[in-house]
């Protein structure tokens, strides 16, 4: 599990796999939906894809954006755990994880904004990311897509 868990952090972006973590619980918190359906991180660019029951409006799209900088903002230090499964279910969503997982599970805390079970790479501190910003987005058939983007400056 180890050398899996290493190769796996060689190929992510920390502060854009952190930026996922804080977009995830915005969307979350504004539209009470769940985390992520689909993501794909990149450095340049990344996108990830929301059950919602309506398109958002521009004026939503830019609040979420001006969230999740303002979030960045804190200079939030994230953190990580190790637990049971048993102890881990009382705190995190644990229907995405695969049928043969580890009994101890990684929880990755993002401050007091964010917790998850994760094993990708993230920033020590929010202020790491950089600017968090919405290139485009769509809705079709339920699932609103959202690409973003980090600029090195907040």
């Amino acid at each position: 599990m180890k050398h899996q868990l290493n190769e796996h952090n060689k190929q992510e972006n920390p502060p854009m796999h952190t930026a996922e973590h804080i977009l995830n619980q915005t969307m979350v918190r504004m539209f009470g939906c769940g985390r992520s359906h689909n993501t794909h991180i990149e450095r340049k660019k990344s996108k990830a894809d929301y059950i919602l029951s309506e398109a958002l409006s521009d004026e939503q799209v830019k609040a979420i954006e001006d969230a999740v900088n303002e979030v960045i903002g804190r200079d939030l230090t994230v953190t990580e755990a190790f637990m049971p499964i048993s102890e881990a279910k009382e705190i995190v969503d644990l229907s995405k994880l695969p049928e043969n997982v580890s009994s101890i599970l990684r929880i990755v805390r993002v401050g007091d904004f964010d917790v998850c079970a994760c094993i990708g790479a993230h920033v020590a501190k929010t202020s790491e990311i950089g600017r968090f910003e919405i290139i485009s987005h769509n809705f079709c058939d339920s699932k609103w897509r959202v690409r973003f983007k980090l600029k090195n400056e907040i």
